[in-house]
């Protein structure tokens, strides 16, 4: 299936939604005008959009119609999703021609490990050598979780017992893929709560000892966030976001919600790319984000 039908049929739910709204306070003006415009901000804030950011939204759209004279209220819609598409912050293609540390953080609970595990699987079918760290040695049965998925991958897991110090995990870890000459590392690291000083201390240790270890790999921190829990993965990627190392977003469960309207929030007010979307439970269901598409799919 090409991804704009995938990415459509996943979103489905959201798009019933979100467009259920736009649709019904467009079918109920017959000019465009202010009234017309605090309609359409309701609507975006009850998609899950965020306040700020649909104030933002309208405040463009108020400006393009100055701008190019729009008199009919059927031209607004298409005027809608260029301007949601462009307010989302773009994901840079990465050159992928040297070696690559990944460390996934978030919550407990989002999809933090099954999409390291998608990850693992994504980079191996692009052709490249793989390794997985089991640093979330906290929870109970995750280094287990992520060995299962490591299997289905095809690709090694570096792991210790149970309770074991995260940092030399990691230490052991990013020893491996240098003796390996592995391409990419993925780690995958303890759910943490943004108001946990000592786990967010912990999270730059281990980057810390990455950049002495691995000093010619690429960092990426990438934040997990469940798609459905709509304004409540705003508020993380907010406290989340006071850790300037994080380089984008990882969107799950995409699929299953009708609140995949926060992605717009997510991009927009936090500037962090949303690099991936889940849209499903499947090995092969991470994509890379694409907001182009995203904003055709929501309207189309």
């Amino acid at each position: 299936m090409a991804f704009f039908d995938k990415l459509k049929q996943s979103i489905a739910k959201t798009k019933d939604s979100f467009s259920q709204k736009i649709d019904t306070v467009l079918s109920t003006f017959h000019k465009v005008d202010e009234d017309l415009m605090e309609e359409l901000e309701e609507a975006l804030i009850t998609a899950d959009v965020g306040v700020e950011t649909s104030m933002n939204i309208i405040d463009r759209l108020r400006d393009k119609v100055k701008e190019n004279r729009l008199n009919e209220v059927s031209e607004v819609k298409n005027a809608l999703a260029e301007i949601i598409s462009e307010m989302m912050c773009r994901n840079e293609e990465t050159d992928f021609s040297g070696k690559q540390l990944i460390l996934v953080i978030g919550v407990n609970g989002a999809g933090k490990t099954t999409s390291a595990a998608k990850l693992a699987y994504r980079y191996k079918q692009e052709g490249k050598s793989v390794l997985l760290a089991a640093a979330d040695t906290f929870r109970a049965a995750a280094i287990d979780q992520l060995q299962v998925w490591a299997d289905r991958c095809g690709v090694d897991l570096i792991r210790q017992a149970e309770g074991s110090d995260p940092a030399a995990v990691v230490y052991d870890a990013l020893s491996a893929a240098k003796g390996r000459n592995t391409d990419v590392l993925i780690v995958d690291t303890a759910g943490r709560l943004h108001n946990k000083k000592n786990l967010m201390e912990e999270l730059r240790k281990i980057l810390r000892i990455a950049t002495e270890r691995f000093p010619e790999a690429k960092k990426e921190v990438l934040l997990v966030l469940d798609a459905g829990a709509g304004q409540n993965a705003l508020s993380q990627a907010k406290l989340f976001g006071e850790l300037d190392e994080i380089t984008g977003i990882i969107l799950t469960k995409l699929d299953g919600t009708a609140k995949g309207g926060v992605i717009i929030g997510i991009s927009s007010e936090q500037h962090i790319p949303v690099k991936f979307i889940g849209l499903g439970e499947d090995i092969d269901s991470l994509e890379r984000f694409k907001p182009d598409e995203f904003a055709r799919a929501l309207f189309e």
